[in-house]
């Protein structure tokens, strides 16, 4: 079973192997903000919430996930292994 720290620390080494930047999110007086602020060459940008696996986001985090959605953000929920690591960033790499 993978902890949220070794999940984290895994994206933030693989972000970094593609020239990028994974870095940690916080907002001092709003909760519930994703773990990760990413950002890839070529001007990808998005926000990763990290979990022990099998976790899911509490309900302040899923709201603010929706908000940050609704004003056009891409924000990845639930990351809660490596795989799931490899596929958000495959997705990042992808999107438009």
């Amino acid at each position: 079973m993978e902890s949220e720290k070794v999940t984290e620390a895994y994206l933030r080494d693989e972000i970094k192997k593609l020239g990028g930047k994974a870095y940690k999110f916080v907002s001092p007086g709003e909760t519930g903000v994703p773990d990760r602020l990413c950002i890839l060459p070529g001007g990808k940008v998005f926000f990763v919430e990290t979990k022990s696996e099998g976790k899911k986001s509490t309900p302040k985090q899923r709201q603010q996930q929706k908000r940050m959605r609704d004003l056009g953000c891409r924000v990845y929920s639930d990351v809660d292994t490596k795989a799931k690591v490899r596929e958000v960033i495959r997705d990042a790499i992808h999107a438009t």
